[in-house]
């Protein structure tokens, strides 16, 4: 049988408060603080430009319960 995984799926929400979100696996026993990535998020509004689309900062929240 294979063996089960030590990693945990989390849920990585952008810091500039659109919503959007991205889910991603971590193993806590090798990570112990949370995680906090820069990826693209395509509805934040670039202040400069005006334009959608930039990178942001996302950090990791709880996920949320699941439903059975």
């Amino acid at each position: 049988m294979a063996k089960k995984s030590d990693s945990l799926k989390v849920r990585m929400e952008s810091s500039a408060g659109t919503g959007f979100r991205y889910y991603k696996k971590r193993n806590p026993k090798a990570q112990g603080e949370k995680l906090k990535l820069r990826k693209y998020d395509p509805w934040a509004v670039n202040a400069e430009t005006g334009k959608r689309g930039m990178h942001v900062v996302f950090e990791e929240k709880k996920m949320p319960p699941s439903k059975k």
